[in-house]
């Protein structure tokens, strides 16, 4: 493998799927049909994109030592030596420096939010991932930020109409802590007795533990996305008909929870997310519905003369 080669696989281009969470706000304002809408939340998506690849490689520099003990993290391109600490250090700071420069100087409001997101992630990678139960929290707040994040940039180009529910970011944290705690169910599973030799906080779970604090988060997800969807202001201002939509929300927390107790899969959710079909499909269905309850069903404010 070449250095070029190592360093794109360290920034994780496959983990850029998380980064879809900023397109909710224009999804749910009815602007997902507007060009330039869509083009400025696509380059906000990209700015996402490279500022989490740069925290991709913060934290593989900082964890590259126990990683050597993981069963695949050790064939990381830092970790196996592949890429080598000052370069891929370089192209952190370049990437991170880019991102947040360009993006205080056209987008002031949205570039807050990436300072936030990306000095959480600083504080994650160095101190707060070996905080139990903290440390789930930390990345479900960054899920957060992410939806957030489209919003400010949308108001930072003057769509003003544009806002997000308090309930679906509760359904996205809850979503994402949801995944969290999955994936260190995994790693628990997959490492076994040396799973504290990997990373100390899993010492501080168990699997009981997690599956407990899953299925608190998986109701709460679902229960969020359900009022959000029959909220009053969902009704006025964005469908009369979203609630169609909760059934695939549904099921596609149940079809997780099934591969991760039958099949024994959860420990990367951007590679599970992309090779279940089931999931796929459930996905796009989803995804038609909202467009077909936006456009045929707009929110009652939209109705009035």
């Amino acid at each position: 493998m070449n250095t070029f080669s190592a360093l794109l696989r360290s920034l994780r281009i496959r983990s850029w799927t998380k980064n879809l969470f900023v397109f909710a706000g224009i999804l749910f304002a009815n602007l997902w049909s507007d060009p330039e809408a869509v083009g400025i939340t696509a380059l906000g998506a990209l700015g996402f994109c490279l500022l989490s690849s740069s925290v991709y490689l913060i934290n593989d520099i900082a964890d590259r030592k126990r990683d050597i003990n993981h069963p695949e993290k050790k064939d990381r391109p830092i970790a196996s030596g592949a890429l080598p600490v000052p370069m891929a250090a370089v192209a952190a700071i370049l990437l991170a420096a880019s991102v947040l420069i360009g993006s205080w100087i056209l987008a002031p409001t949205y570039a807050m939010v990436l300072s936030v997101y990306f000095a959480m992630q600083l504080c994650y990678s160095f101190k707060l991932k070996h905080v139990v139960i903290l440390d789930v929290l930390i990345i479900a707040t960054g899920f957060v930020l992410r939806a957030i994040a489209g919003v400010t940039l949308a108001m930072d180009a003057g769509y003003t109409d544009v806002s997000i529910s308090y309930w679906l970011i509760v359904c996205t944290f809850f979503i994402a802590v949801f995944l969290a705690f999955a994936k260190r169910r995994s790693e628990v599973i997959s490492l076994g007795k040396d799973a504290a030799d990997h990373r100390e906080i899993l010492e501080e779970y168990s699997i009981p533990l997690l599956d407990e604090m899953m299925g608190i988060a998986t109701a709460a997800s679902i229960i969020g996305y359900s009022i959000y969807s029959v909220s009053e202001r969902t009704l006025e201002l964005v469908s009369t008909r979203l609630w169609l939509t909760i059934p695939f929300v549904t099921y596609g927390v149940f079809r997780y929870l099934y591969l991760i107790h039958i099949k024994g899969h959860g420990g990367s959710p951007d590679r599970l997310l992309l090779s279940d079909k089931p999931l796929l499909i459930n996905i796009l269905l989803w995804v038609i519905t909202v467009a077909l309850a936006l456009t045929l069903y707009p929110g009652t404010a939209s109705l009035s003369p």
